[in-house]
């Protein structure tokens, strides 16, 4: 059966839980690697691997601004623009081992601190994202959990797509599923074989079938096109032969849909 996307609001401490070890396997990972592994090209185009901690320090530290503007009604102060944020990610990719490790962490936690100390009231508050769309303070925990999980895979070393928690892939899909419909991506489904779910996208296309990380790492453009099904060795995502060429995913992560609508 198909399924939605739900839009009530999560237990926020719950979803908190998952953020923290998320952020825990993060640091625990970029915090052995030495000052010629940060400089080694990430999975990112024009990025090495300091460039990746770096962004998520800085996405962190935004994600910080968002709770305190839910907790006190007004942002704490004015907000980098996405030219000087991708400055500041520069600049900071550059700094050895230690200052990076350390900036990754305190933004981090400082995040989760704030997170766990804001009031119950505050969660159903509206924020802005940097790109102009409006959510719920709630959201920038998912949104938070989801750079965590995706830039990890990007820093290429051992951490995988097949690594994400299953909890995870099944919301992002969710998520990512709803998006895609809403636009009209010609797709007709997909089909986690691993969680036992099926999405249905569109009215016609091609399906695709794969355990579901290996799902979202394609629509999140982190693994290749699938496959037709007998050729699964180069991708390991597979679907059904004599489908229709598969459609390029569009950049990802989207507003999430239906979505709360832009801020003014």
């Amino acid at each position: 059966m198909p399924h939605t996307v739900p839009l009530d609001a999560p237990d926020p401490h719950a979803l908190l839980g998952q953020v923290a070890l998320a952020a825990e396997r993060f640091v625990t990972t970029v915090a052995v690697l030495e000052d010629d592994e940060l400089r080694a090209p990430s999975a990112l185009d024009g990025w090495t691997r300091g460039h990746v901690v770096a962004h998520v320090a800085r996405s962190a530290d935004a994600y910080v601004g968002l709770l305190r503007t839910a907790r006190d009604g007004v942002a704490p102060g004015p907000r980098l623009s996405a030219a000087e944020l991708a400055r500041a990610v520069e600049a900071d990719a550059g700094r050895g081992r230690d200052g990076l490790v350390g900036q990754v962490r305190v933004s981090l936690d400082r995040f989760v601190g704030e997170a766990r100390a804001l009031p119950v009231e505050a969660w159903q508050r509206m924020v802005c994202a940097l790109a102009g769309w409006r959510h719920p303070a709630w959201f920038t925990l998912h949104r938070c959990r989801r750079e965590l999980e995706t830039h990890h895979v990007d820093l290429r070393l051992a951490y995988g797509t097949h690594n994400w928690p299953a909890e995870y892939v099944s919301w992002a899909l969710e998520e990512t599923v709803a998006t895609l419909r809403a636009q009209d991506f010609p797709l007709a489904s997909v089909h986690a074989t691993d969680l036992g779910r099926t999405w249905r996208v569109g009215p016609g296309g091609p399906s695709v079938a794969a355990p579901g990380h290996a799902l979202l790492g394609w629509l999140a453009g982190r693994l290749p096109t699938p496959a037709p099904e007998g050729d699964t060795a180069r991708t390991g995502l597979s679907r059904a032969p004599g489908d229709l060429p598969l459609p390029h995913p569009p950049v990802w992560p989207r507003p999430p849909y239906p979505g709360w609508g832009r801020c003014e």
